[in-house]
């Protein structure tokens, strides 16, 4: 495994990280056998970052982590977040918290479910627009100097956001959806991150799936999967992007990879502070991502990349509906 360096603190990780929604979402608390199996595994194969957050299953993501860390806590750089209130007594009307009080509320009630002294990276889930950043990061400068978190970051945040925030303290990474068919932050944010030298940690690398090239139809998709929600996936647009697979497919057969390790490595060209961090609950799934980080793209094969899904657009359909693009600070 490779590892990058984040952020002006210098926050060491693997290349690729295990982003671990999918742990308890797909198994629940009904067989944490299979999945402390996942995130051991990614251990022994030198993956370092282990993503959650307090909203993931309502928590109970983070205990199930909490199961998962015994006896490996000093191998594991553990990430959580918080500030998405889905779920959270006291909370109607307020989708969003970034109060200094709840800052301080949420990692405590974080750090018990991980049974964890401190937690390494802790992210601003998403900007709360009626808290001014400088008041929610400042919370989280008294928590680091507690010991409770060592590194700070944001998800989903816009530039001007970033540079408020790293004017109180330095930010660490910038927690965003990143992938070939998502590439909205190249316009603002990851310039930004480049000049404030702040690392970019991608979410949804694959595209919520899409890019490892398992869907040839919308068919494929189960009646109840919730990306059938999503304008991407729907009927006018699904056909349009599969066809991008099929170009895509081309390139990495010709690189002797997947088309899912393609996608990661095709992020991991973008600079040595991009670190993606795919989920999955499979064993196999694990191993093809963590191999990733030894596929080497050249020039001509970015260009080539590049040609196929620019930018600027080639994708149908936005990533998300209207409504919910409208929640992110970007």
């Amino acid at each position: 495994m490779q590892y990058r360096t984040l952020g002006s603190e210098k926050l060491r990780v693997s290349a690729v990280g295990l982003g671990c929604r999918n742990l308890s979402d797909r198994y629940g608390r009904d067989n944490d056998a299979a999945a402390i199996a996942v995130f051991h595994r990614a251990i022994d194969l030198g993956v370092t970052l282990m993503d959650t957050a307090d909203m993931y299953a309502t928590g109970d993501n983070e205990e199930l982590l909490a199961l998962a860390l015994k006896g490996k806590r000093d191998q594991v750089v553990l990430a959580s977040k918080f500030g998405i209130t889905r779920g959270v007594p006291d909370h109607e009307g307020r989708p969003v918290d970034g109060r200094p009080e709840y800052v301080r509320t949420a990692c405590e009630r974080s750090l018990k479910r991980l049974k964890v002294e401190t937690i390494d990276l802790y992210y601003v889930h998403r900007v709360d627009p009626a808290v001014l950043i400088e008041d929610t990061v400042g919370a989280m400068v008294e928590l680091k100097n507690e010991g409770k978190i060592r590194y700070i970051g944001l998800s989903e945040a816009g530039a001007d956001t970033l540079r408020r925030a790293n004017a109180v303290h330095p930010i660490t990474a910038l927690q965003s959806e990143y992938s070939l068919w998502t590439r909205d932050y190249e316009k603002d944010q990851i310039p930004a991150c480049r000049e404030l030298g702040i690392g970019f940690v991608a979410y949804y690398p694959m595209g919520q799936g899409f890019l490892s090239g398992t869907m040839t139809q919308l068919n494929d998709l189960a009646p109840e999967d919730r990306r059938r929600r999503l304008p991407r996936f729907t009927d006018e647009n699904i056909s349009s992007n599969i066809q991008l697979l099929e170009a895509l497919g081309a390139v990495a057969e010709d690189k002797g990879c997947t088309l899912s390790q393609l996608a990661l490595a095709w992020i991991l060209a973008q600079g040595d502070h991009f670190i993606p961090i795919p989920g999955t609950s499979s064993l196999n799934h694990l191993e093809e991502n963590v191999a990733a980080a030894d596929v080497e793209l050249t020039e001509d094969d970015l260009a080539r990349i590049n040609e196929i899904i620019p930018p600027d657009g080639a994708v149908a359909g936005d990533r998300l509906p209207g409504s919910r693009l409208s929640e992110l600070n970007i």
